[in-house]
């Protein structure tokens, strides 16, 4: 199962602070084995991640779909990957792009070997989505995101609709998409109920993040993912 922490742009997880939870998680590593904890951090602290941390995998948040070269200000997935980056986040909901982007970034990071996942907001994106077979797809309903009301609980009907509309498409498709559930979640009966519902892991950023214990938030979490995986 994955499990990634988005540090998004919040202070907490920022300079000195992002080297910090990375070590909370390199530390956590030997605690666990079936569960993948990723970092999805800022442009600016990738590299000092990856070079303090290469035990850590670290994401972007997002990439942009440009070459290199002569392309001022640009997020180039060559460029991250040279830095360190295992993959990135697309679409989240607070960086939305088209479809046509993401279609692009895609085969682009699946030709680099870093994981790409798609962030959707609701069961018809995951259709979109799925066709350009990313990774991983992200159920986030926008309006729940750093709510603390977790999807799997006020709409747990989103993560089993995601479920099995990606279930149709990996059918077709005969691809590996698997699916992540993101917004609101907080604690580990949050992540407990996603993996009852249908998701392969979960993707949290405040729930963690604004935690005074990081170490105590994530192997919250992870014990959560744990118990989920057990009761299916």
């Amino acid at each position: 199962m994955l499990f990634i922490i988005n540090s998004k742009n919040y202070i907490e997880a920022s300079g000195d602070n992002a080297l910090s939870l990375a070590g909370t998680i390199r530390d956590l590593r030997k605690e666990f084995d079936s569960v993948k904890v990723v970092l999805a951090t800022q442009a600016f602290s990738l590299s000092r991640i990856t070079s303090n941390f290469p035990e850590v995998d670290a994401f972007c948040q997002h990439v942009d779909s440009k070459g290199l070269g002569s392309t001022t200000g640009y997020l180039i997935p060559e460029i991250a990957k040279s830095f360190g980056a295992r993959g990135s986040l697309i679409n989240h909901s607070e960086h939305r792009v088209p479809a046509e982007i993401i279609s692009e970034l895609v085969p682009k990071l699946r030709q680099l070997s870093m994981v790409s996942v798609v962030c959707a907001r609701d069961g018809g994106e995951v259709t979109e989505f799925a066709k350009y077979e990313p990774d991983y797809i992200a159920i986030e309903p926008p309006e729940l995101i750093g709510s603390g009301k977790a999807v799997s609980k006020t709409r747990p009907d989103l993560i089993v609709d995601s479920r099995r509309n990606l279930d149709s498409a990996i059918s077709r498709l005969n691809s590996k998409t698997k699916l992540l559930c993101g917004a609101g979640i907080v604690d580990p009966i949050d992540a407990t109920r996603a993996v009852e519902l249908g998701s392969d892991g979960i993707l949290v950023a405040s729930g963690v993040i604004k935690s005074p214990d990081w170490k105590k938030a994530i192997l919250g979490l992870v014990m959560g993912l744990i118990a989920g995986e057990q009761r299916k």
